[in-house]
C-alpha cells in the first residue's frame, strides 16, 4: 500500500469525513459532514488540502518551513507530498485545520464566490 493509500485510509476512519465529489474530479476525495471538499489525492504522492486563504495566511510562519507542503499565492489549497510515513501525519494535522475552519468558511462565504480549485484546477469536462 503506497503512502497516499494509506492516508486515505487513515482520514476515511475519522467520523467527521466522507467520500465526496472533488472540484477538480479527482476520485479519492474526502468531505466534511456538509459537504465543504476538504482533501483529495493526486496520484500516489500527493494530496491536496482546502485550508482556505485566510487559514494559511495565519499558519503561514508554520507553514512556510514544512518542506512537504507546497504554497500557492492564489489558492486556499496547500498541497503535502507523501514521501515519508511522517507525511502522513503533517497531512492529518492539516485536515485537522481544514475541518475546524470549514464550519467558519460555510456560514460566512457568501453563496456567490466561485469554489476555491487546487492548483490542479477543474479536470471535469
Amino acid at each position: 500500500m503506497n503512502l497516499a493509500e494509506q492516508a486515505d485510509q487513515r482520514l476515511t476512519a475519522w467520523s467527521s469525513l466522507s467520500r465526496g465529489r472533488s472540484s477538480c474530479g479527482e476520485r479519492r476525495c474526502l468531505c466534511a459532514t456538509d459537504g465543504t471538499e476538504i482533501v483529495h489525492f493526486h496520484g500516489y504522492r500527493e494530496a491536496d488540502v482546502h485550508l482556505t486563504l485566510p487559514l494559511i495566511a495565519k499558519l503561514h510562519p508554520v507553514l512556510s518551513r514544512l518542506s512537504a507542503v507546497t504554497l500557492s499565492p492564489t489558492s486556499g489549497w496547500v498541497t503535502v507530498r507523501l514521501e515519508v510515513p511522517s507525511d502522513i501525519d503533517v497531512l492529518a494535522t492539516l485536515v485537522s485545520a481544514a475541518l475546524l475552519g470549514a464550519h467558519r468558511v460555510s456560514t460566512t462565504t457568501p453563496a456567490h464566490v466561485p469554489p476555491d480549485l487546487c492548483r490542479h484546477g477543474s479536470r471535469r469536462a
